[in-house]
């Protein structure tokens, strides 16, 4: 039977934002995994449908593009509508085009890739509210001091599905095909929902948190009434969002985010493939060989967040403390271009664990988002943010598409995707400038 407020002592300290967290993270898990599934089932489906790499590239490139569309949309309803609510309805959504997916292989063979190419465009559409929901969350539920890591843990998510999913998505693959990888998701997306609904609510509605706790939360600077409010709020139009567009700071952050989910798009696109087709693993070993890499990410995002948290805390800007691992992360990521000197399989792995815990390290985008995000917008600068950043998803598959098939290898690949790490130490340095939250000038004129 669930507690209520009102029988919790007012001086209990509760820690609910941790359970909150946690469930942000199962769920980002489930997300990324979903999205990691084709570069680990890809070689099997390129056989099947005699793809070569450009195709193949636009394959896996399907869920970026609804992705990105429909992150201005996503932005706007989690403000008007909450973030449990919107949330939850995408869990259910992505679930069902993973059911989808795998039926897709009863199709007759010349309608298998438009198929799964349309399921993607959905499944990314789905997901939309993800991450703009986790920060908004994270926004609602955490005092400032503990944004850092509570951001990092949601966005390891990234790293740790390639843990959890990569290596049962190779052994489903070898022994039951493509089909049952996204069979598999389906079965956790049901129970992922059921638990979203149980354990998930709004800061001041949920039924085991202690009145302690939430003055903890706002006195640190949380929006506990962030969700209270979206029922009644208003809907955005363009100026809200051309009034960010202006915002310098904002612009590099957004530039900052598309170089580094370049790396992160490498990572669970085309990195299996990679592990394969230039490093001649099995589909099994591949699948475990990529979860090494991935765990090193993993580890990196959550140290990435107490390293800026604790920075913090001892008194250092809120901008050098939230700088400083990103730029430390993405020249740690420039050293998976030694692979191309190597064909010692060990060292591959070895810099490219080094690359991942580096990406991991510095993706601490979303804690940025959160410090900076003007309190009318949130949701939308989320969507915003998340937009550019993920235009990388369209653009990170094809690009090396291109030119593993006029190359016949991944080294330029690779020098690529670390050009890109390096254009994100320019935008943190150059362009944004001091972190610090903004005030738009006339936001009462952005809604309607």
């Amino acid at each position: 039977m669930s507690l209520s407020n009102n029988s919790l002592s007012p001086d209990k300290q509760t820690h609910i934002r941790y359970l909150i967290v946690a469930m942000l993270f199962i769920a980002s898990c489930f997300s990324y995994g979903d999205r990691a599934i084709l570069s680990v089932a890809g070689t099997s489906i390129q056989k099947l449908l005699q793809l070569d790499p450009v195709k193949f590239g636009y394959l896996s490139s399907g869920f970026g593009w609804a992705y990105v569309l429909g992150q201005l949309p996503s932005g706007g309803l989690l403000d008007r509508f909450g973030s449990k609510r919107v949330y939850g309805i995408a869990i259910a959504l992505m679930t069902l085009c993973a059911v989808l997916t795998g039926l897709t292989g009863y199709l007759p063979f010349a309608f298998i890739y438009v198929g799964i190419f349309g399921l993607r465009l959905l499944s990314g559409l789905a997901q939309s509210p993800i991450f703009p929901g986790n920060g908004r969350v994270v926004a609602a539920w955490f005092p400032t001091a503990e944004r850092g890591v509570a951001s990092a843990i949601f966005n390891a998510s990234q790293y740790f599905a390639l843990v959890a999913f990569a290596p049962i998505f190779g052994w489903l693959t070898q022994n039951h095909g493509w089909q049952s990888c996204f069979w598999f998701m389906g079965i956790f997306g049901t129970l992922l929902l059921l638990a979203w609904n149980r354990l998930v609510f709004n800061v001041s509605e949920h039924p085991m948190i202690s009145p302690a706790e939430i003055d903890t939360i706002e006195s640190g600077g949380g929006l506990v009434n962030l969700d209270r409010t979206s029922s009644t709020g208003q809907p955005v139009t363009w100026t809200a969002v051309f009034q960010l567009l202006e915002q310098r700071m904002l612009c590099g952050i957004y530039l900052g985010q598309f170089c580094i989910n370049t790396l992160t798009y490498f990572f669970i696109t085309w990195f299996p493939v990679y592990l394969v087709q230039a490093r001649h693993l099995s589909i099994v070993k591949s699948g475990l060989a990529a979860a090494i890499p991935a765990l090193c990410g993993s580890i990196g995002g959550v140290l990435g967040g107490l390293c800026s948290d604790g920075l913090l805390r001892h008194g250092y800007s809120l901008t050098f403390a939230r700088k400083m691992p990103i730029i430390a992360g993405m020249l740690l990521s420039v050293t998976m271009i030694a692979c191309n000197y190597t064909n010692t399989q060990t060292v591959v792995m070895v810099l490219m664990s080094l690359a991942f815990f580096g990406k991991g390290f510095g993706a601490l985008g979303w804690t940025v988002i959160a410090d900076t995000s003007p309190r009318e917008f949130i949701g939308v600068n989320g969507g915003l943010f998340n937009l550019f950043g993920n235009m990388a998803g369209i653009t990170t598959p094809i690009v090396i598409g291109y030119i593993v098939k006029r190359t016949h290898s991944f080294n330029d690949a690779l020098i690529f995707v670390a050009a890109a790490a390096l254009l994100a130490i320019f935008s943190y340095l150059v362009i944004v400038g001091e972190i610090k939250r903004l005030q738009l000038p006339n936001p009462s004129q952005a809604v309607s």
